[in-house]
């Protein structure tokens, strides 16, 4: 391995904790009347919006089982941040030990996992595997300077994608109204 003084080749589980044990499936007939206040992530994607949270904060999730791995062979990830449900189709993960999720969400970008995938019919990286995945931990001082110069960065893709949700909101908003006076 030609790494740079101080790096070293690690495990996801030194550099992130899964919160798996708090997600809790809704079926979709359980969602049918709820207020659609908060987003509920499946293993790829936004897949509704429920009346409750169980999660507050930056998250990481990674695809369970189903949408698991893209054509790169990195792993199917979402970053998310607010209030948000988690169904048990993708893993929760938390950065630690200096990783923040900016940090973890750019490692696991470029981290090949088919190695780590088992399942038949059904794609599945279970949690042990997972945790196991190979990851490129820096010395500590550039995990530091990652951060201060990546956070900023992340913050303002956040805010983009609040924004184009909302302006999203506002277009279907004035569509159906624009739809009503037609004649």
């Amino acid at each position: 391995e030609n790494l740079p003084e101080g790096w070293r080749m690690g495990k996801l589980s030194e550099v992130a904790d899964c919160f798996d044990y708090k997600r809790r499936p809704l079926a979709a007939y359980d969602r049918l009347g709820m207020e659609k206040k908060y987003p509920y992530y499946g293993a790829a994607s936004l897949m509704d919006y429920v009346d409750d949270y169980i999660f507050d904060g930056s998250y990481i999730l990674m695809g369970e089982d189903g949408t698991v791995i893209n054509e790169d062979k990195s792993p199917v990830i979402q970053y998310v941040k607010g209030k948000f449900w988690v169904n048990n189709h993708a893993h929760v993960l938390k950065g630690k030990c200096g990783f923040d999720e900016n940090l973890l969400y750019l490692v696991l970008k470029k981290t090949k996992v088919n190695e780590y995938i088992t399942g038949g019919v059904q794609a599945k990286i279970n949690q042990e595997n997972m945790m196991n995945i190979p990851v490129l931990i820096p010395k500590n001082n550039i995990v530091m300077q990652l951060k201060i110069d990546i956070c900023p960065l992340f913050e303002l893709i956040i805010n983009k994608k609040r924004e184009n949700e909302k302006l999203t909101e506002l277009q279907s908003l004035l569509l159906a109204k624009m739809g009503k006076y037609k004649t």
